[in-house]
């Protein structure tokens, strides 16, 4: 029988946290992810479960709404759902049970990994890596950027709190751009 062992995405058994001046690095594996693209003529019916799902209307370009699972916009008639693990290891499936075949949905946990920012200040660290105009990059926010050559989403939480989601195969240049960041800021 294998002995398999869970990791992260960094390939350590606990999340990575690293702490510079007054910001938190904090790597997340425990999310669910999904993706959601309305199919000719079921643009309707997607975007109704969508808003059964998270409870708010889904989002429009450019945000993310949502509470306990989230959705982020990531196309016309597309969205990224995100949930806590733990509480939604099945939202692949559940969300191909709201869309009634109106929608291509794709299981997307093994596919991303996500850092969260914490701190003040957090534009001196994106500035330096990312196209996004921080002075208009506010709590709802959300928008798919390249950071260091690779194609990810950044969710702007609250103030003092984002979210970047980047390829998995990539999360070892992801984290060590975003400490180069860090440091370079603080």
């Amino acid at each position: 029988m294998h002995d398999l062992i869970a990791t992260t995405a960094l390939g350590t058994s606990a999340p990575a946290v690293d702490h510079h001046g007054p910001v938190t690095l904090t790597e997340q594996p425990g999310i669910a992810l999904a993706s959601v693209a309305a199919r000719r003529g079921g643009e309707r019916t997607t975007t109704l479960a969508i808003r059964r799902m998270i409870g708010p209307t889904a989002p429009k370009a450019g945000h993310w709404a949502g509470a306990r699972i989230i959705a982020f916009w990531t196309g016309p008639d597309q969205w990224m759902l995100e949930a806590p693990y733990d509480s939604e290891e099945f939202l692949f499936e559940r969300a191909i049970q709201e869309t009634k075949g109106k929608a291509s949905v794709t299981e997307q946990t093994g596919a991303w990994c996500r850092f969260d920012l914490r701190g003040p200040n957090l534009a001196a660290i994106m500035e330096r890596f990312c196209p996004i105009n921080m002075a208009k990059f506010i709590a709802g926010n959300a928008t798919r950027t390249s950071i260091d050559h690779l194609g990810c989403f950044v969710l702007c939480r609250a103030e003092d709190h984002i979210s970047i989601l980047g390829p998995r195969s990539s999360a070892a240049s992801l984290h060590h751009s975003l400490l180069t960041a860090i440091r370079a800021a603080f």
